[in-house]
């Protein structure tokens, strides 16, 4: 299987099981992440669902989620 691409449009990707945060906003700004067949996960802006995605591999996605998990980004939200 090929690797998608960085910045292809979200609407490309058939077939994605997009899902985001229950602590989501009630406008739905939030960060959307689709597992790929691949096993790679694709993350788009909920407020542009069909703009572009970044795609990652599971390890960087582990390494982000234990970061985020362990405080290390929480001084982006103050």
């Amino acid at each position: 299987m090929e690797r998608l691409a960085n910045g292809i449009p979200a609407s490309s990707i058939t077939g994605a099981n997009w899902i985001k945060s229950a602590l989501s906003n009630a406008q739905g700004a939030c960060v959307e992440l689709a597992k790929l067949p691949d096993g790679e996960v694709a993350m788009r802006n909920s407020r542009h669902p069909e703009g572009p995605v970044l795609v990652y591999t599971q390890a960087e996605i582990a390494a982000f989620v234990a970061g985020a998990k362990s405080g290390e980004f929480d001084h982006m939200t103050a």
